[in-house]
């Protein structure tokens, strides 16, 4: 039963998000792919839009998607939303011995070591990074080399790290699909159209609560 876990403010979810949601599940062979939306990102100013909002959005944009799922788990705790207990608590649901993967992007990769105790992430699970064609790790002369030392220690493939539960760091090379959330709100805020950017559910959604405006 491999889980992945894919989070983010998701605000507002867009085709970007579920795109490569869909890919990775397929790509990891996962039965489920969690997506979380973030209710108290440590790293970025709190959205204006509230987390419930962004919440109902997710669960409208994935309703008809097979092995995706909408995980408030971050909405029902107070405090920052650390990634850490995340999955910490989806370890304590799915068991000991089932691969769950932490599905990052290459940006998130450059500053993972300022996440709240980011060197026990691996001790809960997998960390599979979303990277374009031509990517390049982080080198040991970027920052204070201790995400290439990290790297260096624990990089596998996405077959290696399927065999186990945790443990390892696989990157995946996908076609990312450039869609800005901060551009979408900026035209939602302007009054310009984002058909075909969001499922229409979402424009709906958005349209009937008057949010971005």
């Amino acid at each position: 039963m491999a889980v992945g876990v894919f989070g983010g403010t998701f605000d507002p979810v867009h085709i970007g998000h579920l795109r490569t949601a869909v890919e990775l599940r397929s790509r990891l062979g996962l039965n489920q792919m969690r997506m979380i939306p973030s209710a108290q990102p440590p790293h970025r100013d709190q959205p204006a839009v509230s987390a419930s909002h962004r919440l109902a959005m997710l669960t409208l944009a994935i309703d008809s998607e097979p092995g995706l799922q909408a995980d408030d788990c971050e909405l029902r705790r107070s405090g920052p939303s650390y990634t850490i207990e995340t999955l910490r608590q989806l370890r304590a649901e799915i068991g000991a011995d089932e691969p769950l993967f932490l599905c990052i992007g290459m940006d998130a990769l450059l500053s993972i070591n300022t996440w709240h105790n980011w060197q026990q992430l691996l001790d809960v699970a997998h960390v599979v990074v979303t990277a374009r064609p031509g990517w390049q790790l982080p080198g040991k002369d970027e920052g204070d080399g201790k995400v290439a030392h990290w790297l260096d220690q624990n990089c596998s493939d996405v077959e290696t790290l399927a065999s186990r539960a945790c443990g390892g760091v696989a990157v995946v090379e996908m076609t990312l699909l450039p869609v800005s959330a901060t551009g979408i709100r900026r035209a939602l805020k302007q009054g310009e159209s984002v058909r075909y950017l969001l499922p229409d559910a979402v424009i709906d959604y958005i349209n009937q609560h008057q949010l971005y405006q």
